[in-house]
């Protein structure tokens, strides 16, 4: 058992990495003009489904979705490995114009029936993001722009489909505030179970070179990933979009 835990710590960090893909929060939010506002390209909401392997033996399943009321945004991330791991990832947040804002957000893993839970709440008036962790809960400073990873794959999309994307973000983690930069790789056509797409490869730039992490976001799904792969530490996790809605 203590084995199957071990290896499976990799799920912790891979089934919701993205591009989790990517993500960004925002205490001290960047004003924009109203005309750069009006003009702003809006993600659509999506129910999307995904296999994914870890260590290339444990399979899973996962189920990503976004939703809209007004302007709350949701976004909703479960996945599994019948009998052994499960997930589930939320975030909220507002969107004005291309700035996300996050609101909160929060990661539950159990693995063996075993798991944690990480909470964060933004005080954007404050300009600071409540970590909680383990019982303790500690108040991170923010200096510029920072997101929960959920929010932040859906910065790194507004972005993308803006022609803004710069690959400098941060994110908050459980005791810090740390530069998540992230890079575009090119472009190519790649066939997944859903069926066949043009995407464009983002990295995220890691400085451990025992790690990497490679999405393949679709412009055609408003830059939804539709492939993931990442490595730590030898060991690998692919996840592949199936259906979309």
């Amino acid at each position: 058992m203590s084995s199957k835990v071990m290896s499976l710590s990799t799920f912790k960090k891979s089934v919701t990495t993205l591009a989790s893909g990517a993500a960004i929060i925002s205490a001290g939010v960047l004003s924009m003009g109203a005309a750069n506002m009006a003009n702003a390209k809006v993600i659509a909401p999506t129910n999307a489904d995904y296999s994914f392997t870890v260590e290339d033996k444990y399979k899973g399943t996962a189920n990503r979705t976004l939703t809209k009321t007004g302007n709350t945004w949701k976004y909703n991330v479960k996945a599994r490995v019948a009998g052994v791991a499960t997930a589930a990832q939320n975030s909220t947040f507002s969107l004005t114009g291309n700035t996300v804002t996050p609101v909160s957000a929060s990661t539950t893993y159990k693995i063996l029936g075993v798991g944690r839970t990480h909470n964060l709440k933004f005080n954007n008036a404050k300009k600071q993001v409540a970590s909680s962790y383990k019982g303790k809960t500690v108040n991170l400073k923010v200096a510029q722009p920072t997101f929960d990873d959920l929010s932040l794959e859906m910065q790194i999309r507004q972005d993308l489909i803006n022609g803004k994307f710069t690959g400098n973000y941060y994110m908050a983690k459980h005791d810090k505030i740390e530069k998540t930069p992230f890079k575009k790789s090119g472009s190519t056509k790649i066939t997944v179970p859903a069926g066949t797409f043009d995407t464009v490869r983002v990295d995220r730039v890691h400085d451990d070179n025992s790690r990497s992490t490679s999405f393949w976001l679709a412009p055609s799904l408003d830059y939804l990933p539709v492939k993931v792969v990442q490595v730590n530490d030898g060991k690998k996790m692919d996840l592949e979009l199936t259906k979309v809605n």
